[in-house]
Protein backbone atom coordinates (compact mmCIF):
# COMPACT_ATOMS: atom_id res chain seq x y z
CA UNK A 1 0.00 0.00 0.00
CA UNK A 2 1.09 3.23 -0.89
CA UNK A 3 2.06 5.54 2.02
CA UNK A 4 0.06 8.59 2.41
CA UNK A 5 1.36 12.15 0.77
CA UNK A 6 2.75 14.53 3.56
CA UNK A 7 0.95 17.19 4.87
CA UNK A 8 1.54 21.18 3.17
CA UNK A 9 2.43 22.25 6.06
CA UNK A 10 5.47 19.67 6.45
CA UNK A 11 6.03 20.30 2.56
CA UNK A 12 7.30 23.45 3.39
CA UNK A 13 9.55 22.31 6.55
CA UNK A 14 11.43 19.73 4.08
CA UNK A 15 14.98 20.14 2.53
CA UNK A 16 16.89 17.54 0.90
CA UNK A 17 20.47 16.82 -0.52
CA UNK A 18 21.59 14.52 -3.07
CA UNK A 19 24.48 12.56 -3.24
CA UNK A 20 26.19 11.83 -6.95
CA UNK A 21 29.50 9.37 -7.49
CA UNK A 22 32.09 10.21 -10.50
CA UNK A 23 31.24 8.29 -13.36
CA UNK A 24 33.47 5.57 -14.58
CA UNK A 25 32.90 6.11 -18.37
CA UNK A 26 30.81 7.75 -21.13
CA UNK A 27 28.02 5.94 -20.82
CA UNK A 28 27.77 6.69 -16.95
CA UNK A 29 28.94 10.43 -17.44
CA UNK A 30 25.82 11.01 -19.54
CA UNK A 31 23.82 9.13 -17.05
CA UNK A 32 24.88 11.00 -14.51
CA UNK A 33 24.64 14.81 -15.56
CA UNK A 34 20.77 13.71 -16.92
CA UNK A 35 19.98 13.00 -13.09
CA UNK A 36 21.39 15.80 -11.86
CA UNK A 37 19.65 18.17 -14.80
CA UNK A 38 16.71 16.10 -13.52
CA UNK A 39 17.01 16.20 -9.66
CA UNK A 40 17.88 20.00 -9.30
CA UNK A 41 13.73 20.91 -10.08
CA UNK A 42 13.62 19.83 -6.50
CA UNK A 43 15.94 22.27 -5.49
CA UNK A 44 18.27 20.74 -3.33
CA UNK A 45 20.36 22.03 -0.17
CA UNK A 46 23.24 20.99 -1.92
CA UNK A 47 24.99 18.15 -3.75
CA UNK A 48 27.77 15.94 -2.72
CA UNK A 49 30.06 13.98 -4.98
CA UNK A 50 31.75 11.24 -3.49
CA UNK A 51 35.19 10.04 -3.50
CA UNK A 52 36.42 6.86 -3.92
CA UNK A 53 38.41 3.96 -2.00
CA UNK A 54 42.25 5.50 -0.92
CA UNK A 55 41.17 8.75 -3.32
CA UNK A 56 41.17 6.72 -6.06
CA UNK A 57 38.44 8.82 -7.41
CA UNK A 58 40.37 12.41 -6.61
CA UNK A 59 40.65 13.23 -10.54
CA UNK A 60 37.26 12.30 -11.64
CA UNK A 61 35.73 13.69 -8.24
CA UNK A 62 37.63 17.06 -8.94
CA UNK A 63 36.26 17.33 -12.79
CA UNK A 64 32.65 16.65 -11.46
CA UNK A 65 32.49 18.72 -9.03
CA UNK A 66 34.21 21.50 -11.15
CA UNK A 67 31.83 21.19 -13.81
CA UNK A 68 29.04 21.57 -11.40
CA UNK A 69 30.32 24.68 -10.25
CA UNK A 70 30.52 25.78 -13.33
CA UNK A 71 27.31 24.92 -15.01
CA UNK A 72 24.68 25.01 -12.55
CA UNK A 73 23.88 27.08 -9.34
CA UNK A 74 23.52 23.94 -7.37
CA UNK A 75 25.81 24.57 -3.94
CA UNK A 76 28.07 21.32 -4.70
CA UNK A 77 29.79 19.39 -1.64
CA UNK A 78 33.06 17.55 -2.21
CA UNK A 79 33.77 14.47 -0.45
CA UNK A 80 37.70 14.98 0.68
CA UNK A 81 39.77 12.44 2.49
CA UNK A 82 42.53 11.62 4.20
CA UNK A 83 43.40 8.28 3.59
CA UNK A 84 46.89 6.69 2.61
CA UNK A 85 48.38 10.80 2.61
CA UNK A 86 50.57 12.72 4.19
CA UNK A 87 49.37 16.26 5.25
CA UNK A 88 50.93 17.81 2.39
CA UNK A 89 49.54 15.69 0.01
CA UNK A 90 46.70 16.26 1.34
CA UNK A 91 46.79 20.05 1.28
CA UNK A 92 47.74 20.02 -1.90
CA UNK A 93 44.38 18.44 -2.95
CA UNK A 94 42.48 20.87 -0.73
CA UNK A 95 44.30 22.96 -2.44
CA UNK A 96 42.95 21.84 -6.43
CA UNK A 97 39.64 21.61 -4.98
CA UNK A 98 39.15 25.07 -3.27
CA UNK A 99 40.66 26.59 -6.90
CA UNK A 100 37.95 25.05 -8.10
CA UNK A 101 35.64 26.88 -6.00
CA UNK A 102 34.91 24.42 -3.28
CA UNK A 103 33.54 25.83 0.18
CA UNK A 104 31.68 22.91 1.47
CA UNK A 105 33.51 19.47 2.28
CA UNK A 106 32.32 15.90 3.66
CA UNK A 107 34.97 15.37 5.62
CA UNK A 108 35.77 11.47 5.95
CA UNK A 109 38.67 9.65 7.10
CA UNK A 110 38.38 7.44 3.84
CA UNK A 111 37.95 3.89 2.99
CA UNK A 112 41.51 1.78 2.84
CA UNK A 113 42.54 1.07 -0.80
CA UNK A 114 41.53 -1.89 -0.64
CA UNK A 115 37.68 -1.01 -0.04
CA UNK A 116 35.09 -1.53 2.76
CA UNK A 117 36.48 -3.92 5.18
CA UNK A 118 40.18 -3.92 4.36
CA UNK A 119 42.38 -3.29 7.07
CA UNK A 120 42.92 0.98 8.07
CA UNK A 121 46.28 1.89 8.71
CA UNK A 122 46.82 5.38 9.27
CA UNK A 123 48.97 7.22 7.12
CA UNK A 124 52.17 8.14 9.42
CA UNK A 125 52.41 11.59 8.20
CA UNK A 126 49.15 12.25 7.60
CA UNK A 127 45.55 12.93 9.47
CA UNK A 128 44.78 9.72 11.70
CA UNK A 129 41.18 10.04 11.31
CA UNK A 130 38.39 12.07 10.28
CA UNK A 131 38.21 14.46 13.32
CA UNK A 132 42.12 15.40 12.89
CA UNK A 133 41.21 15.86 9.52
CA UNK A 134 38.14 18.45 10.11
CA UNK A 135 40.84 20.23 12.41
CA UNK A 136 42.73 20.37 9.45
CA UNK A 137 40.18 21.93 7.31
CA UNK A 138 39.25 24.18 9.90
CA UNK A 139 42.40 25.84 10.35
CA UNK A 140 43.01 26.53 7.16
CA UNK A 141 39.59 28.31 5.81
CA UNK A 142 36.37 29.01 6.72
CA UNK A 143 34.83 25.81 4.90
CA UNK A 144 31.79 24.50 5.66
CA UNK A 145 31.74 21.30 6.94
CA UNK A 146 30.04 17.81 6.67
CA UNK A 147 31.13 14.60 8.72
CA UNK A 148 29.47 11.15 8.62
CA UNK A 149 27.48 9.29 11.37
CA UNK A 150 26.36 6.26 11.46
CA UNK A 151 23.55 4.84 13.58
CA UNK A 152 24.07 1.81 13.95
CA UNK A 153 27.73 2.70 14.63
CA UNK A 154 30.87 2.38 11.78
CA UNK A 155 31.80 -1.04 11.51
CA UNK A 156 35.63 -0.70 13.01
CA UNK A 157 33.95 1.13 16.26
CA UNK A 158 34.02 -1.05 19.39
CA UNK A 159 31.01 -0.30 20.45
CA UNK A 160 28.18 2.93 19.67
CA UNK A 161 29.65 4.78 22.90
CA UNK A 162 32.89 5.18 21.11
CA UNK A 163 30.98 5.98 18.16
CA UNK A 164 29.86 8.84 19.41
CA UNK A 165 32.78 9.76 21.20
CA UNK A 166 34.56 9.97 17.42
CA UNK A 167 31.28 11.93 15.99
CA UNK A 168 31.65 14.73 19.56
CA UNK A 169 35.77 15.16 18.38
CA UNK A 170 34.98 15.87 14.75
CA UNK A 171 31.85 18.29 16.17
CA UNK A 172 34.05 19.64 18.68
CA UNK A 173 36.65 20.07 15.87
CA UNK A 174 34.57 22.54 13.44
CA UNK A 175 32.12 19.87 11.65
CA UNK A 176 28.55 21.81 10.58
CA UNK A 177 26.49 18.89 9.82
CA UNK A 178 26.31 15.25 9.82
CA UNK A 179 25.05 12.98 6.87
CA UNK A 180 24.01 9.46 8.57
CA UNK A 181 24.94 6.52 6.65
CA UNK A 182 21.56 4.94 5.41
CA UNK A 183 19.14 2.63 7.23
CA UNK A 184 16.04 1.03 7.82
CA UNK A 185 14.68 1.13 11.04
CA UNK A 186 13.79 4.54 12.40
CA UNK A 187 13.29 3.02 15.86
CA UNK A 188 17.34 2.72 15.65
CA UNK A 189 17.99 6.33 13.88
CA UNK A 190 15.69 7.97 17.21
CA UNK A 191 17.41 6.04 19.85
CA UNK A 192 20.79 7.28 18.18
CA UNK A 193 20.18 10.57 18.20
CA UNK A 194 18.86 10.40 21.57
CA UNK A 195 21.98 9.34 22.26
CA UNK A 196 24.01 11.86 20.03
CA UNK A 197 21.90 14.92 22.28
CA UNK A 198 22.39 13.51 25.08
CA UNK A 199 26.75 13.60 24.53
CA UNK A 200 26.86 17.05 23.45
CA UNK A 201 26.10 17.25 20.05
CA UNK A 202 23.68 19.95 18.79
CA UNK A 203 24.41 19.95 15.04
CA UNK A 204 22.07 18.89 12.57
CA UNK A 205 21.66 15.07 12.45
CA UNK A 206 21.02 14.60 8.96
CA UNK A 207 19.58 11.05 7.71
CA UNK A 208 20.89 9.13 5.06
CA UNK A 209 18.08 7.78 2.70
CA UNK A 210 18.92 5.07 -0.11
CA UNK A 211 15.87 3.78 -2.53
CA UNK A 212 16.53 0.11 -2.94
CA UNK A 213 17.43 0.35 -6.74
CA UNK A 214 18.66 -3.60 -6.36
CA UNK A 215 17.88 -5.34 -2.67
CA UNK A 216 20.24 -8.14 -3.51
CA UNK A 217 23.37 -5.79 -4.45
CA UNK A 218 22.42 -3.53 -1.36
CA UNK A 219 22.46 -6.37 0.76
CA UNK A 220 25.70 -6.81 -0.21
CA UNK A 221 26.90 -3.14 0.55
CA UNK A 222 25.06 -3.25 3.37
CA UNK A 223 26.79 -5.79 5.49
CA UNK A 224 30.06 -4.54 4.27
CA UNK A 225 29.11 -1.16 6.46
CA UNK A 226 27.19 -2.59 9.02
CA UNK A 227 23.62 -1.51 7.95
CA UNK A 228 20.74 -3.86 8.89
CA UNK A 229 18.61 -4.86 6.14
CA UNK A 230 15.06 -5.64 7.65
CA UNK A 231 13.27 -9.34 6.61
CA UNK A 232 10.22 -7.42 6.23
CA UNK A 233 11.95 -5.57 2.97
CA UNK A 234 12.52 -9.28 1.28
CA UNK A 235 9.06 -10.03 1.72
CA UNK A 236 8.26 -6.66 0.41
CA UNK A 237 10.51 -7.59 -2.85
CA UNK A 238 9.70 -10.98 -2.82
CA UNK A 239 8.82 -12.59 -6.39
CA UNK A 240 9.67 -8.88 -7.71
CA UNK A 241 13.18 -10.12 -9.53
CA UNK A 242 11.89 -10.04 -12.90
CA UNK A 243 9.35 -7.38 -12.59
CA UNK A 244 10.99 -4.34 -13.17
CA UNK A 245 7.93 -1.86 -12.94
CA UNK A 246 6.43 -3.12 -9.87
CA UNK A 247 10.02 -3.53 -7.99
CA UNK A 248 10.83 0.26 -8.82
CA UNK A 249 6.87 1.04 -7.55
CA UNK A 250 7.71 -1.19 -4.34
CA UNK A 251 10.97 0.43 -3.60
CA UNK A 252 9.55 3.78 -3.73
CA UNK A 253 6.61 2.93 -1.25
CA UNK A 254 9.34 1.84 1.08
CA UNK A 255 11.78 4.84 1.01
CA UNK A 256 8.44 6.93 1.15
CA UNK A 257 7.03 4.92 4.22
CA UNK A 258 10.73 5.72 5.60
CA UNK A 259 10.67 9.11 5.23
CA UNK A 260 7.15 9.86 6.12
CA UNK A 261 7.66 8.04 9.21
CA UNK A 262 10.95 10.12 10.36
CA UNK A 263 8.87 13.20 9.41
CA UNK A 264 5.50 12.17 11.76
CA UNK A 265 9.04 12.41 14.14
CA UNK A 266 10.24 15.53 13.56
CA UNK A 267 12.87 15.32 10.72
CA UNK A 268 12.54 17.61 7.89
CA UNK A 269 15.91 16.92 6.43
CA UNK A 270 17.21 14.21 4.48
CA UNK A 271 20.35 13.10 2.74
CA UNK A 272 19.17 11.04 -0.80
CA UNK A 273 21.69 8.76 -2.48
CA UNK A 274 20.93 8.55 -5.84
CA UNK A 275 22.75 6.15 -7.27
CA UNK A 276 23.46 8.55 -10.19
CA UNK A 277 19.49 7.66 -11.04
CA UNK A 278 16.66 9.84 -10.95
CA UNK A 279 13.38 8.02 -11.45
CA UNK A 280 12.97 6.28 -8.26
CA UNK A 281 14.04 9.22 -6.54
CA UNK A 282 11.37 10.77 -8.51
CA UNK A 283 8.47 8.11 -7.45
CA UNK A 284 9.12 8.68 -4.03
CA UNK A 285 9.04 12.03 -3.72
CA UNK A 286 5.58 11.94 -5.80
CA UNK A 287 4.20 9.76 -3.16
CA UNK A 288 5.26 12.08 -0.88
CA UNK A 289 2.83 14.29 -2.42
CA UNK A 290 5.74 16.55 -3.04
CA UNK A 291 5.75 18.84 -6.38
CA UNK A 292 9.13 20.03 -8.17
CA UNK A 293 10.21 23.87 -7.98
CA UNK A 294 11.52 25.56 -10.80
CA UNK A 295 14.62 26.50 -9.54
CA UNK A 296 16.46 29.58 -10.72
CA UNK A 297 19.19 28.15 -9.53
CA UNK A 298 19.42 25.94 -11.34
CA UNK A 299 20.66 24.55 -15.15
CA UNK A 300 22.59 22.29 -15.16
CA UNK A 301 23.73 20.62 -18.78
CA UNK A 302 22.19 17.19 -19.27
Amino acid sequence: MSPSPLRSADHAKLRFSFEFFPPKSEEMEGQLWATIDDLAGWNPEFVSVTYGAGGSTRAPTLSTVRRLLAETALPTASHFTCVGASRDEVHQALEDFRAAGVRHFVALRGDPAGGVGAAYQPHPGGYANAAELVAGLRSIDDFEISVSAYPEKHPESRDTAADIDMLKRKVDNGANRALTQFFFDNDVFERYLERVRAAGITIPIVPGIMPIQNLTQLKRFAGACGTTVPVRLDERFEGLDDKPVERAAVAADVAAEQMADLVRRGIHEFHVYSMNRAPLVNETFARLGLTRKVAETTGAAA
